[in-house]
């Protein structure tokens, strides 16, 4: 934000700069400027244009008549002898930049050794940069020496093993105290880096999961660690943390409770909400605040309010690495919730105290981009943000072996870095899956390149939430009086057949269709329901749970759940509960074992997803041609798919009314949600608020 400050001036080219005075001073006018570079040489300038804008301030543009040397450090002063700084603002934004400044090494930050440690540190238009080390015994400073392509390196020939470190930026006139961006190692709350290196963690064994097919192959549940056992009284040793998410029951308990329950649903893949660190929980006093994790801090850094000692740099790591394997035993793969459209705050954002308004989107007046609605949007198109976010997926991969990214607001990252890391991605692992919320967003990012759902046929390998099928089956999020035709809306029957055919008019592969009707965000199917079938009774609702929880399982695409909705999971009518307590989030095992019948429905129709290939179509020509819709009364939805290796038909019935389905040879029932069928019929009984599955 400019405009601030009485005297302002910035670098926005190499030979251009914008100066802006109030007209408090000196009514904001001066004749002449000249600009001072750190060796007290002057630096003519000349005045292009001058305009009187509407907030009081008056406007210089400058000419600049010499080359400058970006990383020193100029003043420019008025006719009156009054001085700023001049910062380096948009000039990180030019071509000429991006070509002159860029470093193709992969060995940023730290490289660690017992007889040696190099730091190395991308920062163009800072003026210094030293090492702060410290210990219990030592507390030293280490100036960094200037090389080319903006590079800043220090070694330093002893065992630094465990010291702790910061880095001193001195850039636009400020000094800036910064942990590593580069390590992941990093000690509680982010307060500083630690010298320490992958090869000290003892990372488990890797399993590897069942094959997959396609993504179609696919069953996503959403969870969050802290949720998974925030409840009260739970015999779990480790609440609420890495180590707690994978307990498993004592044998002694009937009950099934956090990961032993989870494994007992049959999902193939689980959906981490952010793990990596964010600024909205105190690491060390971690029951003060809750919050989902949306706010990014250190997108190499695990949350250290997941671990048991968050003073332990490398422990989160080791917990995590084996929370990841620990699924894969269970046959569970792992994706990971990442934020890469914006961070908590970008003034104490380490990257931008490194590089002021490089990694962020700006225009030409210094204004930033806010598509997030979080005050600030990350710049993936310059080199060396795309590259850091790059290595950033990379190193995730490799260090921990997960199984897929789910990108949050990827509207705000562009196609081609997407199309970048699912290239680097599927090198590494080729059933990797990477999906993540389309929605156009308001940035500085030209449409035609965003990564939306508008661009997917720009992105191969990219899946995008169908908000399509989520406001067909359940209705609207905005307005929740509006139902869906799961829950009372029959016209859109005809609608329903698109979406349950992997939405053919909106994506070019049922592979890229992540069905939902809940997730994080909004209010829980239950919720919704709750307000939208205001009039009917609870076991109406129940009804009407299971039914559209069928469609997502059932739908051509990816099916994704939200964790709790197969035992009906309430927020208590609260819509966004990112930091509310965990009254409001945890998993509610009660309630699930007050549910079971609904649980075990869910879990047959996932097993009967996973038996059933016809269910998995993973190319459009297969569900153009191999799905088919017929209804009884315009009312009930006949849904059949078929392949190779099975036929099956599926009734939905979201009527109050009871229908009879004749066939000429007795069907088997695979499922019936009311228990009317069973066995092998000629007759079938279609009930009010129900779904029956045959087997042709």
């Amino acid at each position: 934000m400019r405009m601030r400050h009485s005297f302002e001036a910035y670098f926005d080219d190499f030979d251009f700069i914008n100066v802006y005075i109030s007209k408090e001073l000196h009514g904001g006018i001066s004749q002449q400027f000249h600009l001072k570079d750190a060796f007290d040489q002057i630096i003519p300038l000349s005045i292009v244009s001058q305009s009187h804008l509407y907030n009081g301030y008056v406007h210089y543009q400058l000419r600049c008549n010499a080359n400058i040397i970006v990383g020193y450090e100029y003043k420019i002063y008025d006719d009156h002898c009054k001085t700023t700084v001049v910062q380096y603002a948009h000039i990180v934004k030019t071509k000429r930049f991006n070509l002159i400044y860029q470093y193709d090494g992969k060995d940023l930050g730290l490289t660690y050794g017992p007889e040696k440690s190099v730091f190395k540190l991308w920062a163009p238009t800072a003026s210094k940069i030293s090492v702060h080390l410290w210990n219990q015994n030592d507390d030293i400073v280490i100036p960094m020496i200037r090389e080319d392509h903006g590079l800043f390196t220090a070694e330093v020939r002893e065992d630094l093993y465990q010291m702790k470190y910061t880095y001193l930026v001195r850039v636009n006139g400020r000094l800036n105290e910064i942990v590593d961006p580069y390590s992941s190692f990093c000690g509680p709350n982010t307060s500083y880096s630690v010298v320490m290196d992958r090869r000290h963690i003892s990372f488990p064994d890797k399993i590897e999961c069942p094959p997959m097919k396609s993504n179609c192959d696919a069953i996503i549940y959403e969870a969050n660690i802290r949720d998974m056992t925030s409840q009260n009284d739970l015999p779990i040793v480790h609440r609420k943390k890495f180590k707690g998410f994978t307990e498993e029951n004592d044998a002694t308990i009937s009950r099934q409770i956090g990961f032993s329950y989870l494994k007992s649903l049959g999902i193939t893949h689980l959906q981490l909400m952010p793990v990596m660190d964010f600024g909205t929980v105190d690491e060390v006093y971690q029951n003060i605040y809750y919050n989902w994790g949306y706010d990014p801090v250190h997108p190499r850094v695990l949350e250290g309010s997941y671990s048991i000692d968050p003073k332990n740099a490398g422990l989160r790591i080791e917990e995590f690495a084996n929370l990841v394997q620990d699924c894969h035993k269970a046959g569970i793969r792992v994706v990971l919730d990442v934020v890469f459209n914006h961070v908590y705050e970008k003034k104490n954002f380490h990257l931008d105290k490194l590089v002021p308004d490089y990694y962020f989107l700006m225009d030409q007046q210094g204004e930033y981009s806010n598509g997030s609605f979080c005050g600030n949007d990350i710049d993936t198109q310059p080199p060396m943000s795309r590259r850091y976010i790059l290595d950033t997926c990379q190193r995730l991969i490799e260090w921990f072996d997960i199984d897929g990214f789910r990108f949050d607001l990827m509207g705000i990252l562009d196609v081609n870095l997407m199309n970048d890391i699912a290239e680097m991605s599927k090198k590494l692992k080729p059933s990797f899956m990477l999906y993540g919320e389309g929605w156009n967003m308001p940035s500085f990012v030209p449409e035609d390149i965003r990564a939306s759902q508008q661009n997917q046929a720009k992105m191969p390998f990219i899946g995008h939430f169908s908000d399509a099928f989520r406001e067909t089956v359940r209705g609207s999020n905005g307005d929740l009086d509006m139902p869906g035709y799961s829950n009372g809306d029959l016209g859109l029957i005809y609608t329903m057949m698109d979406r349950l055919s992997a939405s053919g008019r909106d994506y070019d592969s049922p592979e890229k269709v992540i069905n939902y009707v809940e997730c994080h965000d909004n209010h829980t199917l239950w919720d919704k329901n709750l307000i939208c079938c205001a009039g009917k009774d609870a076991a109406t609702r129940m009804r009407l749970q299971l039914l559209a929880t069928a469609m997502v399982i059932l739908s051509q695409g990816v099916p994704f759940l939200h964790a709790g909705q197969e035992f009906a999971r309430t927020k208590q009518k609260i819509g966004n509960t990112y930091n509310l307590p965990d009254s409001y989030n945890m998993i509610d095992y009660v309630r699930k074992d007050t549910n079971e019948p609904l649980v075990q429905r869910v879990r047959e129709l996932i097993a009967i997803r996973k038996e059933y290939s016809c269910f998995r179509l993973s190319t459009t020509e297969q569900t153009r041609y191999q799905v088919w819709f017929d209804t009884l009364d315009e009312k009930v939805l006949i849904y059949t798919c078929q392949d190779e290796h099975s036929q099956c038909t599926t009734f939905f019935n979201p009527s109050s009314d009871r229908y009879h389905y004749h066939y000429d040879e007795p069907k088997e029932i695979l499922f019936d949600s009311e228990r009317k069928n069973e066995g092998s019929l000629y007759d079938l009984s279609i009930e009010p608020y129900s779904v029956v599955i045959v087997k042709e």
